[in-house]
């Protein structure tokens, strides 16, 4: 470990930077000639647009242009995807309706985005935007999902009955209703998890810039997955080559989910930036964010639990109706059933599960991931239904999570949906929270607080977490329409620092900090050496972003796995360098050495490349490769093995005059020389160098020090 590597606490490098106001998020990047733009929305949860009158909004002082959905379609321009589908019970895909750039004859939330006026500043655009003339037909609007699964609710569209975008479940309903008919007692609970607002410290912000001399897009946004964004606004909404689009994610303010979406200000800003040949920038205010950015949970769910005498769990059955708003969004589909349904099994061998999840439209904003998405609605649910059936046996909270716990002998775990554990200590971890909570004294605390006049109480969860959200394999099988990958590129410059490309953003988790010291453990060097580029599909190419809390656990191994390619590469280099075999090169605190190496042995104590001087010679010729029986002809030389010497030779390893004996120039400790005797030398014939200038030393079979069969370089010889 080097002193600021894995483990060691570190004051975080990126918030210098932050506390000394000297962030650069995309409110502070100004471009050259740049437009203001400001988004009309509707007033309206449900509601046909008859007529938009932008006639007077364009005679505006400073307004460059005002589009409407009409203007998208004449451009052809497709509608915000979704990234991940699922399917049914019966095997169906969802409903997928349209989710449109500008909202196209019928507004289905408030907040839907009806125009967008592009003016020389942002009061002047809010100024013709006030201008516009919208005539509503006003619909029924349903905004509770409970309602919206009703007999004669409001549908939102024409080919989605009853509102119903996918009917999802998941475990063995058989098995779940046989583990009730035989429980002793079953515990019941009815749940709202309530909608959640985002609301990070940035407020989201997308800036575009074209460039028509080469046809490329420039698009600052304040996103998670600036990789994602690319694919999913380049090739998918505006319909040019993925190469056209680089996607810059500065410093972002904050993300919780809520900046993993794709939007369609997004798309617009930067169409929008081709058709008027000017940067164009939009920032939304606070009013607008809670209109526009999507949400969180918004779940009802009515869960059961049956158990035997002994308060062991039998079955778990839940039933869950979750409000995925007006559209489909991003990875909304996936929150409230492969990120929920998997998570019910908890820490306990729970042998029936069934979850069913109605996944419904209603006239709201659009849900998705945001803070744990899917993972603490599981818990939620499960822990709270623990805790009445514990009430209801007259069993203490602990001890009954205790007696259903997976055993440490159980790993790894089949759990009834889906997920496999492959270790736990439950009993361990639960033991160590007790005892740091003080949770048998918490009686004393609770009579000392009434005595004051206070209340307190305390709770119990015992949960599991899913991180990471892979592999790729998994993913696609549940819907995914992308691989879960991450990527990393590390090199080692030559000026003696290594820089890190990764695929994961760094929006307030401190990767800057960790993933340096990830790297600078692994090479042996400080982590102060190693810069980390995020958020520029410029310079890392390829990657998914930062959701999930996936950053350590894929995107710290990718660049683990980048780490362990440089040393493989600085194995070969070093085995030029140090004339050994490369697979007996070893890398241990930053420095290459050979395995079977005796300093005893060799004329030389201190053996060895560090990583810098393998990597600056792989810049000089990184085409380099040693020839099998030659290597490097430098001005050090590394001698392997052990020769026969005599004695009597002068300082400089060279015989007096006359002699043909050929020698190193740096002294050994016992004056020695190779035994070689050569009686002519016609290589100083034709060079007419001196004896043991860049010259070789050809070995007969027996002296060569088995298993190794090369030649040892020896170095240039600086006598006069």
């Amino acid at each position: 470990m080097t002193e600021d590597g894995i483990g060691v606490p570190l004051r975080r490098r990126e918030d210098r930077r932050f506390l000394t106001c000297r962030g650069r998020y995309v409110h502070d990047i100004v471009r050259p000639q740049q437009l203001r733009v400001v988004f009309l929305r509707s007033p309206h949860a449900h509601a046909e647009i008859v007529t938009i009158d932008k006639i007077e909004a364009l005679a505006s002082p400073g307004v460059s242009a005002i589009f409407t959905a009409e203007d998208v379609t004449a451009d052809k321009l497709n509608g915000v995807p979704c990234a991940w589908g699922i399917a049914g019970n019966d095997g169906k895909p969802m409903k997928e309706p349209p989710h449109p750039l500008l909202a196209r004859g019928k507004v289905r939330h408030v907040g839907d985005p009806v125009a967008m006026v592009i003016a020389n500043s942002v009061e002047a655009a809010r100024n013709a935007a006030e201008r516009i003339g919208v005539e509503y037909r006003i619909l029924p609007a349903v905004t509770e999902v409970v309602a919206a699964t009703a007999p004669g609710a409001p549908e939102l569209y024409d080919d989605v009955p009853g509102n119903l975008c996918c009917d999802w479940a998941i475990g063995d309903a058989p098995a779940t209703d046989a583990a009730f008919a035989k429980a002793h007692h079953i515990a019941k609970i009815n749940l709202v998890n309530n909608r959640l607002v985002p609301n990070a410290m940035e407020s989201r912000a997308a800036l575009a810039e074209y460039e028509p001399a080469t046809g490329d897009y420039t698009l600052y946004t304040s996103t998670q997955l600036p990789h994602v964004a690319r694919v999913l606004i380049g090739v998918l909404i505006l319909g040019i080559p993925e190469r056209k689009l680089r996607v810059v994610a500065p410093d972002v303010g904050g993300g919780f989910g809520s900046k993993q979406v794709v939007y369609a200000e997004e798309a617009l800003v930067t169409w929008a930036a081709r058709k008027l040949g000017r940067p164009v920038k939009w920032v939304a205010d606070r009013s607008e964010a809670f209109q526009s950015d999507a949400q969180g949970r918004d779940h009802v769910t009515r869960a059961e639990l049956a158990l035997d005498r002994e308060g062991k769990f039998l079955g778990l059955r839940v039933s869950t109706l979750a409000n995925i708003g007006g559209y489909v969004s991003t990875f909304g589909p996936n929150i409230p059933t492969n990120l929920y349904g998997p998570l019910l099994a908890g820490v306990y061998t729970t042998p029936a599960i069934y979850c069913e999840v109605k996944v419904v439209f209603t006239n709201t904003v659009p849900t998705d991931a945001y803070r744990g998405a899917g993972r603490p609605e599981a818990t939620f649910v499960l822990e709270r239904l623990i805790d009445i059936a514990a009430r209801d046996l007259g069993i203490d909270r602990v001890e009954i999570r205790r007696r259903n716990f997976i055993p440490r002998a159980a790993f790894p775990y089949q759990t009834p949906v889906m997920l496999q554990y492959d270790s736990g200590d439950h009993d361990g971890t639960l033991a160590k929270a007790l005892e740091v909570s003080r949770w048998l004294s918490f009686a004393t605390r609770r009579e000392e607080s009434a005595g004051r006049g206070k209340l307190r109480g305390i709770g119990i969860v015992t949960y599991i977490e899913a991180c990471g959200l892979a592999p790729s394999r998994i993913a696609r099988q549940l819907g995914a329409r992308g691989g879960l990958f991450e990527s990393a590129n590390v090199r080692v410059n030559p000026s003696g620092d290594i820089t890190v490309f990764t695929g994961s953003h760094n929006h307030g988790q401190g990767h800057e900090t960790v993933f340096a010291q990830i790297v600078g453990d692994m090479l042996g060097v400080s982590s102060s050496l190693v810069e980390i580029v995020h958020g520029d599909t410029a310079r890392s190419p390829f990657g998914l972003g930062t959701y999930g809390s996936r950053s350590a656990a894929v995107g710290g191994s990718a660049i683990a796995k980048a780490v362990g390619k440089i040393i493989d590469k600085g194995k070969k280099i070093a085995g030029y360098l140090l004339e050994a075999s490369e697979q007996d090169i070893e890398f241990t605190a930053g420095k290459f050495t050979v395995s079977w190496y005796r300093p005893q042995h060799d004329i030389r104590r201190d053996r060895g490349c560090g990583l810098f001087p393998a990597g600056q010679l792989s810049a000089r010729d990184p085409g380099a490769r040693p020839r099998r029986d030659r290597f490097l002809r430098s001005g050090e030389l590394h001698l392997s093995g052990r020769l026969s010497c005599r004695r009597g030779r002068d300082r400089s390893g060279y015989r007096r005059a006359g002699s043909r004996r050929i020698h190193r120039r740096r002294r050994c400790r016992r004056g020695a020389e190779p035994d070689d005797r050569r009686g002519s030398d016609p290589w100083r014939r034709r060079t007419g160098r001196r004896p043991g200038a860049r010259r070789e030393l050809r070995l007969r079979p027996d002296q060569r020090p088995a298993p190794h069969r090369f030649v040892y370089g020896l170095p240039h010889a600086p006598r006069g």
